[in-house]
């Protein structure tokens, strides 16, 4: 027997109704609020190392570089403090470069411009590298309790993963990334929920969110890998197809215009530096460039090549191997969500996403602790087994904990080989585990059904559609 639209309509309403009996504004309400006190835990951890005297640059004394790591409360708000022009308050990339050697002068950070402008905003009224941390955790908590209330309005107490998560404690203010995980939650909102006073199309919410994955590529680039598979959800026209036009098989000329959303926003959030300060605007993307792969990146390329060759050698095929490596894993991860499409109606971009960031993760040259921020709202907006979470968490406590107790041993002379402490195990525990949990992930992902209901879940309405795809 067939199942109206009407039917699924009321039934989906009347299940609404009940899960908002059981999670209403206070629930709502206790998200946030732990949000809170989780990033204040997080800002006091980092804060133990500041202070508390100051030399003339007002860099925290004694023994600051000893302390960030014994301690394990390094921060790279605090380190940057000097180095990057950052002191001295000056305007970020317009009137600044990169050096022969790499090193970036004249206010260059590098980071994309709106995480520069973020920077430069956190050191106005700074002085001293604690007053700098202070006031950039200010500057960027509004971001962290705006992303709990998010995740909150979808997928109510799993929220939780997010607002009591360890992660938060170590990376909150590690470095500067709490906006674009908002901006990135906020698209999925946007997406299934930003509806505003009449009903909007899906066009329309995706233009909102292909906006949302622009000013989060402006803050840290990763947002953009959304876009692709946002783009093929509009193309299908949504769940089911509702919203696909009628006389078309698919809505590319919606699609289209998402994807230009997204490039028309980098443009324009970008091109006031470009023109202004070309030189520098380009530095920052240089030196990322540049990088190499060291026992500072973190990444299974570092720990599976350099024992086996010389380091020019594993520079060049790096280079090669990794952008290569990411570019098939989103092809692969987007063309097996093209197939759970074929069998229920819906394009899974969320899953899709995951995944993506998945293999972004996995074969990126750098994975620095914080990215595990970027992996925490997918825990959170996808119905995976709690066990993946709690393994995932593990593993990143290893690498978030052992990489800095293990660079304070090999810095400071102490024993630092596999066999002399826990440290440098918990380093292999966290590369590796973290390693093979995101490949797993990367399948796990793409077979989860999204933790929000309503009208725009992911296969709800595909399985009760009177036509499937055609």
């Amino acid at each position: 027997m067939r199942v109206t639209r009407e039917v699924v309509a009321v039934r989906q309403r009347a299940g609404a109704r009940s899960r908002s009996r059981r999670f209403g504004a206070g629930a709502l309400a206790a998200i946030v609020l732990l949000s809170g006190l989780t990033m204040l835990l997080g800002f006091l951890n980092k804060d133990r190392c500041t202070g508390p005297e100051f030399d003339q640059w007002g860099r925290s004394a004694p023994d600051y570089e000893k302390r960030n790591k014994a301690d394990v409360c390094y921060s790279d708000i605090q380190h940057l403090w000097i180095g990057r022009d950052v002191d001295r308050h000056v305007f970020p990339y317009v009137d600044g470069g990169i050096t022969e050697n790499g090193v970036l002068v004249g206010g260059v950070v590098e980071y994309p411009v709106l995480t520069g402008l973020l920077i430069w905003a956190g050191a106005i009224p700074a002085r001293t590298d604690a007053a700098f941390l202070l006031y950039s955790a200010l500057l960027m908590a509004p971001f962290g309790l705006a992303a709990g209330w998010l995740l909150g309005r979808l997928s109510r107490w799993r929220a939780l993963i997010w607002a009591l998560g360890p992660p938060v404690v170590l990376y909150a203010f590690h470095n500067w990334d709490l906006p674009v995980v908002f901006c990135a939650v906020a698209a999925v909102y946007v997406v299934h929920r930003g509806r505003g006073g009449r009903e909007r199309s899906l066009v329309e919410r995706g233009v909102v969110a292909s906006v949302l994955l622009g000013i989060g590529c402006a803050f840290k680039l990763y947002p953009m890998i959304f876009v692709l598979p946002l783009c093929l959800y509009v193309l299908t026209g949504g769940p089911g197809g509702r919203w696909r036009p009628r006389a078309d098989r698919y809505d590319v000329a919606g699609a289209v215009k998402v994807a230009v959303a997204s490039v028309v926003t980098v443009v324009v959030v970008n091109l006031p530096f470009a023109v202004a300060g070309p030189e520098g605007w380009a530095a920052s993307f240089t030196f990322q460039g540049l990088r190499r792969v060291d026992i500072t990146t973190n990444s299974i390329w570092f720990w599976s090549m350099r024992p086996f060759m010389a380091d020019e050698t594993m520079q060049a095929v790096v280079g090669v191997l990794s952008p290569m490596g990411i570019l098939a894993s989103f092809g692969l991860a987007a063309w097996l969500g093209w197939r759970r499409y074929l069998r229920e109606g819906t394009y899974p971009w969320v899953p899709v996403s995951a995944a993506m960031l998945c293999g972004f993760l996995l074969l990126h040259k750098v994975h620095s602790p914080q990215y595990t921020l970027w992996l925490v709202p997918m825990f959170v907006l996808l119905r995976v087994d709690w066990g993946w979470v709690a393994a995932y968490f593990a593993a990143d406590l290893a690498m978030g904990v052992g990489i800095f107790r293990w660079y304070y041993a090999i810095e400071f002379g102490e024993p630092s080989g596999i066999y002399d402490g826990f440290s440098a195990q918990a380093v292999v525990i966290g590369v590796w585990g973290r390693a093979a949990l995101l490949a797993a992930l990367f399948l796990v992902f793409l077979k989860s059904e999204v933790s929000f209901g309503g009208r725009e879940s992911s296969t709800a309405v595909a399985r009760v559609r009177e036509d499937g795809p055609t």
